[in-house]
Order: C-alpha cells, then structure tokens, then sequence
C-alpha cells in the first residue's frame, strides 16, 4: 500500500506522536498553521478512522497475566476463518494473517492465570481449521507501539512539544484503583485526547474532581496515550514478526537494542523456544534485508531468526481492522467493556 495521506497529515501524526495531548494551539504553532486547519484535520482523521489517540491501558489493570505470543498453523483454505475467529476473541490484542513458517499470528491475553489453559488450548487451539500451535509467554517488554515516531519533525519541532510527564517505569503490579478512576481509564482508552471538561460532562463530576483524576491516572501511568494508525498508511507497509533465539547472556543486550531501533514497534522477551519477539515496520523489503543482514548481524550471540511477514491484520490493540482503517466504536465498546473488567 503507498501512502494515502496527506504531508500536512504526516506531520500531524508524527506531532501526536510526540505529544498526543498536546493542544490544538500548540500543535498549530509547532506545525505553523492556524488552529482551526488542526482541529479540522484532528477531526478528519479520526471519523474517517485513519488515525486516533488512544489510551494505552497498563497491563496491570488489564490482567493478572502476561500476554501470550501465538503461532498457528491452519488447513488449506481455512487461514482466513481462524484468523477472523481469534480476531473475534475479546481477549486478542493483535491478530494477522501472515507468511512464513506460520498462517496466523496473534497476541493474546487472558484476564486471569487461570484463564490461560483454557484460551489457549480450547478456545484457540479448537477453532475449526487450526492444525497446530505454538505460544511463547511475555516475561518483559523493551518497546511497544507508543515509542515508534515518524521521522518528519526537525529536532526545534520535537523540543517544543512538551509531553505529559508519565512515569519512567509505570507499575505492573500492585496497582489500586477507584471506581472513578477505572471510568477515567475507560474514556482515556477510547480516546487518548479526553480532557477534564470532557469528563466532567461525562461522569457528571465537577472541574476539579475530573482534573485530579484525569492526572492522578496519567501521572501515575495507568493509562499512556499514543496515536493509533496503520503503519502501511504513513509510507511503512512491511510489518514482520521476527522471533529470536540467542544466547542466555545476550537476551537482555540484543532486547535493549532492538527496542531502541527505529523500526521496532513491540519488542519482548519470551518464555518457549524463542528468547525475544520483535514486531518492526519498515518501507520496504530492502529496508527489511538490510535491518536483518546488518543490523541484526551485528547483535553478538543472535543464534537463529524465525520471519513472519502480516499481510492482514485483523485486529491491532483491540481495535478491528478494516484494510486498513479502524472500525468504529460500536465494535470496539465490547472489547473495552471486557478489557477493563
């Protein structure tokens, strides 16, 4: 897929990226427009389900389980159907059609431990047309979505964008959480950009009480708003899922690297056959080859590589997926009812 949007657009975007909350007003200066051009393209993008901020929800709130990396194999004729199936599964995070030693590649997650043996082996493992599987369970994240930018601003641009603080290490366990925080969460997750005025309105709570919340979820990273658009839209259509083995004392050297790469959108460490799981986009299949022959050649203790290439995806932080523009929000309430039991 070549580029849809717009320059202005992509330097919109890769604003956002930087700092999705950031005002209209500021936006308009970092990008020397006026504001009505930002509100409106804000707008545009978001009801033509290009592009939207969200809010990515921590993990902690979300399951008392790590996510789970799936690989499965499929009859003849039967990829698409299993796809869409575990597509459907409200615990299914990110779900594709791919090339390579696999037909299907998902991540998913479980709301509870006790859960898992039943997602996996029944719920996914059962579905008509799957013939085998492979899962590896997340032991530690080095990057995910929210760290990849376009790189379009000058190093000016990039500084005069102040992003909300969020914490360095946003916890992963422990985490308490009122009821009027988790209906904060709830509206951060559909739309990263929700402001106090915005909550006040729509909890019926005063000014005040919708500012402490709104910065005591954000401050204490609960919730970590990132733009959420297909990476093929804005010029990188080539999305492999690269697994990793290496050896023990590299795991942790070759997972830093990786998630500082500029290509990496989620990167993990692993628990199965693999060491680590890097998920990258790219402009093409020769930016590919050369991140793999040189790259990642020069990585000490990388023993083996396994290359899935996504030629659908299906679903990508719970948010379907319509080739490629996100479905709207009737679909996606459900799935954030579920996600934030």
């Amino acid at each position: 897929m070549t580029v849809t949007l717009a320059g202005a657009d992509l330097d919109l975007v890769a604003a956002l990226q930087h700092a999705p909350r950031a005002g209209v007003r500021q936006l308009a200066e970092v990008l020397q427009t006026s504001p009505s051009t930002v509100s409106r393209r804000l707008g545009r993008l978001r009801e033509a389900g290009t592009a939207r901020v969200i809010g990515q929800v921590n993990s902690a709130l979300v399951a008392d389980v790590t996510p789970d990396h799936v690989w499965l194999k499929t009859a003849p004729g039967r990829t698409r159907e299993a796809a869409e199936a575990v597509a459907r599964l409200p615990e299914t995070q990110f779900a594709a059609l791919v090339s390579g030693s696999s037909d299907v590649y998902a991540i998913v997650q479980a709301p509870r431990r006790a859960d898992s043996a039943d997602l996996l082996a029944q719920r996914i493992g059962g579905i008509p047309g799957v013939v085998a599987s492979r899962t590896e369970t997340v032991l530690g994240s080095y990057a995910t979505a929210a760290n990849w930018r376009l790189p379009r601003l000058t190093q000016p641009q990039r500084d005069r964008l102040c992003e909300d603080s969020l914490p360095s290490s946003p916890p992963t366990e422990g985490v308490t959480i009122t009821e009027d925080e988790r209906a904060v969460v709830e509206l951060l997750h559909d739309d990263g950009r929700t402001n106090a005025g915005d909550i006040s309105r729509t909890l019926g709570l005063s000014q005040s009480t919708a500012y402490r919340l709104l910065h005591s979820v954000l401050d204490r990273g609960l919730v970590l708003p990132r733009v959420e658009i297909e990476p093929a839209l804005v010029g990188y259509p080539v999305e492999p899922v690269i697994a990793l083995t290496t050896d023990l004392s590299a795991i942790v050297p070759t997972a830093t690297a990786l998630g500082r790469h500029r290509a990496a959108r989620y990167v993990s460490t692993v628990a199965g056959v693999s060491s680590l799981i890097f998920h990258g986009a790219f402009e093409d299949e020769a930016a590919l080859s050369t991140f793999i022959t040189q790259d990642l050649a020069r990585l000490d203790g990388v023993r083996g590589i396994d290359i899935c290439l996504a030629l659908d995806v299906l679903t990508r932080y719970w948010l379907p997926r319509r080739a490629p523009y996100l479905r709207q929000a009737a679909v996606t309430a459900a799935r954030q009812a579920e996600l934030l039991q």
